[in-house]
């Protein structure tokens, strides 16, 4: 009888000890244990479930501002952004402004808690121009003007703060830049707008060409409250098929950023769109078409396209024919890819992250952004 009662306990330990072990003490799945060893966890947080969620700043681009599409775009996406950025302002060589037809949409982000964000470029006819970049950089007069003009528009249609763009400037002009921004950014603030920039996504000081000599990292990392990385284009429309956004060379940026700039005041970019190409590619062939991410995932089930996935970018793609027997093959973003640039705002602690551009569909993008972090509210 004893060796009876004796041996139901020593069962009965053992069923504990096996319980316990099964569920490695916090009720875990093995599904969500598998992507846990493999990095990808769906609801965002990397294994991670008690950990506090950062509290971010969002910036979500649109082009153009004023039409009624967008201001719905904006009603349905808003409450995601902390800035709802409206490009483009056009500056002209005198200092002077081309409009946007932007009331609907502002009037879309009032009904928000969303902040609109007034974004000056020397964009024109189709590319950023140099030579309207050099016109107002070399000319304190015409930057003046400028000044004056931004400011009594930000006023007038309720802007919370500006980002400036100027790309593809004259190399010569890098020094002329920074001294244009020593005298904005203090204006600015003068009349209680944050400013920003957007740079080229450089990888060190050295590296040189007409998108990337003129941006000194170190000088808008002083002067700005914070600055936008324009990580994404490695894939664009006249380029060879490749991810849009890659992870290594995304952080390749951010390692060189880091020593140059403040973390809290880094904005990552990312995409909401990838490209289809049509193969073989040719350099001056036919442009790759624009996807949005929604669009890209549609478009795989349609054709029962395999989804893959490459490690070092971290980004899904497909391929496909189309009923013309040409070959495609489609570089975009799902979750996991998003998830992946999502642990790097983490990683490097970030300020938050950049949306070029609002308008594909992207409802994936969103909930994970929100299982992820908090939004800054300003």
């Amino acid at each position: 009888m004893r060796k009876s009662r004796f041996s139901l306990l020593i069962l009965l330990s053992l069923l504990v000890i096996l319980s316990a072990c099964s569920g490695n003490g916090n009720g875990s799945s093995p599904e969500s244990n598998v992507l846990r060893q493999t990095g990808y966890d769906p609801n965002g947080n990397n294994g991670k479930s008690k950990e506090k969620k950062p509290t971010i700043d969002t910036i979500g681009f649109i082009e153009p501002a004023g039409t009624g599409r967008m201001a719905k775009i904006l009603s349905n996406t808003a409450e995601h952004l902390s800035f709802a950025a409206f490009f483009s302002y056009r500056v002209k060589a005198d200092g002077t402004l081309i409009p946007l037809q932007d009331e609907k949409s502002l009037q879309a982000v009032e009904n928000t808690e969303s902040k609109p964000m007034l974004v000056i470029t020397n964009f024109a006819e189709g590319t950023f121009s140099p030579d309207i970049g050099h016109a107002i950089l070399t000319n304190e007069n015409v930057q003046d003007q400028l000044i004056d003009n931004v400011i009594q528009l930000m006023k007038a249609k309720g802007f919370a703060a500006l980002n400036v763009d100027f790309e593809h400037l004259l190399p010569e002009d890098r020094d002329h830049y920074t001294q244009f921004l020593r005298k904005l950014v203090p204006r600015m603030h003068k009349a209680g707008f944050a400013v920003s920039s957007s740079l080229a996504p450089k990888t060190s000081e050295k590296q040189t060409g007409p998108w990337y000599t003129a941006h000194d990292y170190g000088a808008h990392g002083k002067l700005m409250d914070f600055v936008i990385l324009m990580t994404y284009e490695w894939g664009w429309t006249g380029g060879p098929p490749m991810a849009v956004a890659p992870i290594d060379q995304v952080r390749k940026v951010l390692d060189y950023a880091v020593t140059k700039i403040p973390r809290k005041n880094i904005i990552m970019g990312m995409p909401l769109y990838g490209y289809d190409w049509t193969l073989p590619y040719q350099k001056g062939g036919s442009p790759a078409k624009r996807v949005g991410l929604q669009e890209a995932a549609q478009l795989a089930d349609q054709k029962e396209a395999v989804i893959m996935f490459d490690p070092d970018a971290q980004s899904p793609y497909f391929n496909y024919t189309d009923k013309n027997g040409k070959r495609h093959v489609v570089w975009f973003e799902n979750e996991r890819s998003l998830q992946a640039k999502f642990d790097l705002v983490k990683q490097y602690g970030l300020r938050g992250v950049s949306y070029w551009e609002l308008g594909p569909k992207a409802p994936q993008n969103w909930t994970l952004l929100r299982r992820n972090f908090n939004i800054r509210r300003h």
